[in-house]
Parts: structure tokens; sequence; C-alpha cells
């Protein structure tokens, strides 16, 4: 009996960067199915010399059967969809218990999000809300019309901080902050992305973040750099003089 073997891969990293037992499963399978081929990972594969098929079962039940089938006389492959197969797995699990000789099922993870990976989810989704076919209201605002609420969603972070601070274990207290902070950051991708409609003087997400970068390097020197400051004294007097120097136009020492 042959094995079945249901990749999971995260859609958020390049397609292609696989673990080495994802590797190796991938070029000893006799069979490599995928929903979708022209997705990027199925495509990444294909460009490695690795034959995806599609599989045209729909429907997590009837996805499961064919799979195992297969799997029953050839080592196959299932390439995760990026939407991560809802259903699939208890799919599968199903199908094998009913079968007296069934292939052995293995999840096999190829690679993981790496830390901030659902901030790109964010970009990606405003990006979509932006964009032609998506919310009209969206696409109607700009910089003036956003000022008002960057100050509402700001102060309600600012009050939902205070309740952590007076009651740090509150667990719905914590989860109101986490709630607040996506509303703030929603508003910082929002500008981001209505700036870079800008047709003379554009700038994306992509520049807040690398000035953001820049400026925490820049202000950081004892942790990137040769300076010294031990103190929390001595970190905040070299904030200080480096912002001054900024504004000042010169270098810092």
């Amino acid at each position: 009996m042959a094995r079945l073997i249901l990749l999971a891969a995260s859609p958020r990293v390049p397609a292609g960067l696989l673990s080495r037992d994802a590797w190796r499963a991938l070029d000893a399978a006799e069979r490599v199915h995928a929903a979708d081929v022209t997705e990027p990972l199925p495509l990444a594969l294909a460009d490695d010399g690795i034959d995806v098929t599609a599989l045209p079962e729909e429907g997590a039940s009837a996805r499961a059967r064919a799979l195992v089938t297969a799997a029953r006389d050839a080592d196959t492959i299932w390439i995760g969809s990026a939407d991560g197969d809802p259903g699939l797995s208890d799919a599968v699990a199903a199908e094998v218990s009913r079968l007296d000789e069934a292939p052995e099922v293995e999840v096999l993870v190829g690679s993981w999000d790496v830390e901030g990976g659902r901030l790109l989810d964010a970009v990606t989704v405003m990006d979509r809300l932006r964009s032609p076919g998506g919310c009209a209201w969206v696409a109607a605002q700009d910089h003036a019309t956003l000022a008002p609420f960057v100050l509402e969603e700001a102060q309600e972070v600012h009050e939902a901080i205070e309740a952590v601070v007076a009651d740090p274990d509150d667990p719905q207290l914590r989860e109101d902050l986490t709630d607040e902070l996506g509303d703030l950051l929603f508003q910082v991708l929002f500008n981001a992305r209505v700036a870079a409609d800008h047709a003379d003087a554009p700038f994306d997400v992509d520049d807040v973040a690398a000035a953001l970068v820049d400026k925490l390097v820049r202000r950081n020197p004892h942790v990137f750099g040769d300076a010294t400051a031990e103190t929390l004294e001595e970190i905040e007097a070299q904030w200080q003089a480096i912002k001054a120097a900024e504004r000042a136009g010169v270098e810092f020492p």
C-alpha cells in the first residue's frame, strides 16, 4: 500500500522555498496533485520539473475520495491550496477509516509562516479594497477624509492600553487592545495605499516600513552600531540627541 502525503506550505513565503523533507517527498512521489495548477506553488514545482496535475473533483469529500483512491497503488502528494483546503483533512480521515486496507496518510509541513507574515495579508486585503472592483467607499477616501479616523483610532488605542495597564491579566481587555491596534494599523495601511495613487510623489507601505527601519537603526546605535548607552537615561538622551541632529540636518557624532 502506498502513501498519501498532504503537503502544507505557507502562501506567505516565496513559492518553492520548501523544507528538505518536502523536496525529498516530491522527488519520490509518483503522483502530485493540486486543486489549481496555476497557483504559485504548483507553478514553481512545475518549473523544477515536477509534474503537478489538477484534481477535477470539487468539495472536500469527493477530493478526499479521489486522493485516497490514487494513493492505494502509488505514492501521492496533495499540494495544499492557498485557502488551506477547508475540511479536506477531516474528509481524508473519514475516507481512510471506512477502508479495510487504506494508504498511510501523512501531513507534511513544507514551509512555515515567518514572523509578521500576516502583515502581508493585511497589505493584500487593503490593496484589494482600494483597487478597481473593490470597495467604492474605500476608493473614495483621501488623506483629508482619513485624518479624523486616525485621531479616533489612536484615542481608542490609548483607552484600551490604559484599561490593560489597570488590569493586565483580563483576557477580554487584552483582546480589545488587539482589536484596537488592528484598527490603527488599518489607518496606516489605508493612508499608505492612498499615497501610492498620488500622480507626482507616490509612496507605498514598503516606503513607510523602510523609513521606520532606517529610523530605528539610526536612533539605536548602541544596538546596531558602536555607541554605548546602558542606562535608560543614557538611551533616552542619545535618542533625543540623534533626533535633534536629524532636525538640524547634521550627522550625529
